[in-house]
């Protein structure tokens, strides 16, 4: 028995099966703003990008501790360093996070269990 390994013998000049630098999104991947209420500011306005945009290794490493982790991932994605500091400062309900995920998922086309770094095929 041989086995054989994934190594690419094509030149670079050959033809290839898929070029991943011509996919482009389907939609316009427009930002995702909600109003929290910290002590500082009751209109307190946060800018998530869209979920079809994040980066997906960090989403899939987070993905590994759980559902919860995952969530935690997407919105630490979303957010950036910055808000998602600013975010975690006010307790949060666990209702009103479940609330604006699902808010999240609705603006980002993505369907019930669907995680970021799935595919619509």
């Amino acid at each position: 028995m041989t086995t054989r390994t994934a190594t690419s013998t094509r030149a670079d000049d050959e033809v290839f099966d898929f070029n991943l630098n011509a996919v482009e999104a389907e939609s316009g991947l427009k930002p995702f703003v909600f109003l929290w209420a910290s002590k500082e500011n009751g209109n307190r306005r946060f800018t998530m990008q869209h979920m079809q945009s994040l980066d997906v290794w960090p989403l899939m490493a987070a993905a590994d501790g759980g559902d919860a982790a995952a969530m935690a991932g997407i919105f630490r994605q979303a957010l950036g360093k910055e808000q998602w500091a600013e975010f975690r400062e006010t307790p949060l309900p666990q209702y009103k996070l479940t609330a604006l995920f699902a808010a999240y998922r609705k603006h980002s086309g993505a369907s019930e269990g669907e995680s970021a770094a799935s595919s619509d095929s």
